[in-house]
């Protein structure tokens, strides 16, 4: 990137976007990332060919993405990223990509709410939206209303009122899960020690996971069926009177 790019881009978001990637590669951040970033390679190995658009502080696209034919990171001008662009002016046109994720995107964005209309604009008619957010109904949400760091920045939105928005904008959600049931501890020696806690945890898939993974499919618009057309009120067929003709009349 050059600095030509920095010096046009908002300078709040590039201090918000420069924030949260610095945390997501710590100790703590680096714990959410890793556990979302499972989600996510795990239903991405399904996927095949076609072309993945990928949002996020972390501009590296999932490494479970190996069957899609053409992974293109977008964001600030930040290392890492293949296409520079403002969080709510994506340089794609409509309908371009099979596949889009927004990986704690919405999280650390300026608006959310025009985040998501311009990837849910990006993905063509049957293509899926993947979502990876914070969970603010976990111990993760809680340390966010005290936090000093990037954490304090995020939005936390629930996936109940992601999956709204997504409804509005045309899309179906197809699966939800959750990850990262540790509570956000910094020591690795406490994780490590905590760590069977992700196997109880999707085992039963428990609430209150540090993160969350949606996945919603753009519905196609069938053709509108045609109303029958009214039929208008017939009069009621009358008999007519027919005239009795005897034999003896008709005789010439």
């Amino acid at each position: 990137m050059n600095e030509d790019a920095f010096a046009r881009a908002d300078a709040d978001w590039l201090k918000l976007t420069g924030a949260a990637r610095l945390w997501l590669k710590g100790p703590l951040g680096g714990l959410l990332q890793a556990e979302g970033q499972r989600l996510l390679n795990a239903e991405l190995a399904r996927y095949f060919g076609g072309y993945l658009v990928h949002y996020g502080p972390n501009a590296l696209p999932p490494a479970g993405a190996k069957q899609i034919k053409c992974s293109v990171a977008l964001g600030a001008p930040l290392p890492g990223v293949h296409i520079a662009c403002d969080e709510q002016a994506w340089p794609l046109s409509e309908h371009a990509a099979d596949a889009v994720v927004l990986e704690h995107g919405l999280d650390f964005s300026l608006s959310p709410h025009d985040l998501l209309r311009e990837a849910a604009r990006s993905v063509r008619p049957g293509g899926h939206l993947l979502i990876v957010g914070i969970n603010p109904w976990s111990a993760w949400g809680l340390r966010h209303l005290f936090a000093r760091d990037a954490l304090a920045e995020a939005h936390c939105i629930t996936a109940g009122r992601v999956s709204d928005w997504l409804r509005l904008l045309g899309f179906s959600l197809e699966k939800r899960q959750s990850g990262c049931y540790r509570p956000p501890l910094s020591s690795p020696a406490w994780q490590t020690r905590l760590q069977p806690l992700e196997r109880w945890g999707n085992r039963f898939n428990a609430p209150g996971a540090g993160c969350y993974l949606l996945v919603a499919r753009k519905v196609v618009a069938g053709l509108r069926p045609l109303r029958p057309q009214r039929r208008e009120m017939m009069g009621k067929l009358l008999p007519m009177p027919v005239a009795k003709v005897s034999r003896r009349d008709a005789e010439p």
